[in-house]
């Protein structure tokens, strides 16, 4: 009995021993978050998706140690509108933000004003885009003003404007609203200015997002070097190219991915600033983009379009800590409004009731938890480039991780099997065998549109419903749009 008293005493020491313990043990510290976000730089434009034509080695290292959705999808394929959602963790008919240059409201909760709630300090870098002109001022006139300090959204360290392409003659506004140039090609300052941010915070949590113009057209403006890097002559283009178009893309996408490769470049530079800093470990590293460009594929140039070419975009998540540095890869859907609150998720922080986003955070080691079957892919209003004029029309649609599929107000529109089809040539609506997919696929569509209340109107509804304007010609509708929606 004397022996069972002297174990159960030891027992009991030895528990108290490591409760101690635990006590003592700081808590784990809060992650930083650096979100790199490149403008139109579609999916499959990347070294590790399988291009053998375009060289971004920095990044495919990223890819390696990092989670990687191959079909993350832009839910709003254009600037603006992606902006607003990853911002807000919102669809574009709750944000309010489905047509370009339109101003983000005050009222709205964004990223960084919950990060900074929560201890970070918090920056951005670059393009902004979510500031626009109101009614009764003239399109783009926003574009080269300062945002004044209480439309950041929450953002304290600032160097930013709200819209340029001129890569090389570029300018931003700092916190005080002064006006500075970037010297050179700006991605490489801007890139030099997010790495003073990060050797600037210390022990600080913090929240950056380093937000780059590239590769966005004018697509022949990239520095001489990465120019020179590709011959057009040796490149492929995708088989949904015409083939009277096939060298005009071939000299495209030398351009395009001479951007690409000088982004890569400072990839690699940021990413090695935070390994010196001895960070990179407790680092969420986020490279994306707003959307994809069509790049000729279909014969036509941009975004918008519910085509992967347009609506799928890269999507890494690294962070060391908490996921590992093995390689990991996602083929489920994720969609724009999902990014925050899984970054929230990731960081240990309560996602607030407005985002209206999913955090998958707990299904990226535990497959069977994830959370996600389909992303929305929609266009409330079709504008600019892809106005009603050029052959926009209202569209919602969900891709899957196999299937692509789309209605418009008229009815179904697109069906592709991206399994059997990857460049969706073969539109199956309407054939007989798919009739079975087709069916549940808008019932799917129907249910997620429900859920976020998107009522699938008319583009003049939602301009009316919140009191916009368009601009220049994007309200006029050929006949042949009238026509479709008699079958309605």
């Amino acid at each position: 009995m004397k022996k069972i008293l002297q174990a159960a005493c030891i027992l009991a020491v030895a528990f108290a021993s490591v409760f101690a313990v635990r006590l003592k043990q700081p808590k784990a510290a809060k992650p930083n978050v650096i979100i790199i976000l490149a403008d139109q730089w579609r999916a499959e434009a990347v070294g590790y998706a399988g291009n053998k034509d375009v060289k971004t080695p920095h990044i495919d290292k990223l890819a390696s140690q990092s989670v990687n959705f191959k079909t993350a999808v832009s839910t709003m394929p254009v600037c603006t509108p992606y902006r607003a959602s990853l911002l807000t963790g919102q669809y574009p008919l709750k944000h309010g933000l489905f047509y370009n240059d339109k101003p983000l409201a005050n009222e709205a909760l964004t990223m960084a004003e919950i990060f900074k709630e929560n201890g970070y300090r918090t920056g951005y870098i670059g393009k902004w885009h979510v500031n626009g002109h109101k009614n009764g001022e003239g399109p783009f006139s926003a574009r080269d003003k300062p945002v004044p300090r209480e439309r950041r959204q929450g953002f304290d360290y600032w160097k930013a404007r709200e819209v340029t392409h001129d890569y090389n003659n570029s300018f931003y506004f700092d916190e005080n609203d002064k006006k500075v140039y970037w010297e050179g090609y700006d991605a490489f300052p801007q890139t030099d200015s997010a790495i003073g941010f990060i050797k600037q915070s210390g022990k600080n949590p913090f929240l950056l997002v380093l937000s780059w113009g590239p590769p966005h057209n004018p697509y022949e403006t990239a520095p001489e070097k990465y120019q020179k890097m590709y011959d057009p002559a040796k490149l492929r283009v995708r088989p949904n190219v015409p083939a009277e178009m096939q060298d005009s893309a071939r000299k495209v996408l030398a351009q395009y991915y001479a951007h690409c490769t000088a982004l890569d470049d400072m990839t690699g530079k940021l990413l090695d600033a935070l390994e010196k800093q001895g960070i990179a470990e407790n680092t969420i590293v986020v490279f994306t983009s707003d959307h994809g460009d069509m790049l000729l594929t279909r014969g036509v140039f941009r975004k918008q379009r519910p085509w992967d070419e347009s609506a799928l975009v890269p999507m890494l998540i690294r962070y060391p800590e908490k996921l590992g540095k093995k390689g990991i890869t996602i083929s489920k859907p994720l969609g724009t409004p999902d990014i925050l609150p899984t970054l929230l998720g990731l960081s240990g922080i309560k996602i607030p009731a407005s985002v209206q986003g999913t955090d998958v955070s707990a299904g990226i080691l535990k497959p069977e938890k994830y959370p996600l079957d389909a992303a929305l892919i929609t266009l409330p209003v079709p504008f600019h480039e892809y106005n009603f004029s050029n052959g926009g029309r209202e569209y919602r649609g969900v891709r899957t991780e196999r299937y692509t599929y789309t209605r418009r107000l008229n009815g179904p529109w697109l069906l592709y099997d991206n399994q059997t089809d990857p460049y969706q040539q073969n539109n199956l609506i309407g054939k007989p065998e798919y009739k079975k997919i087709q069916s549940e696929l808008e019932a799917k569509l129907t249910k997620m549109l429900k859920d976020i209340d998107d009522d699938f109107q008319p583009a003049d509804v939602y301009m009316k419903r919140w009191n916009y304007n368009y601009d220049h010609k994007d309200s006029l509708r050929p006949a042949s749009y009238y026509e479709e929606l008699k079958t309605r």
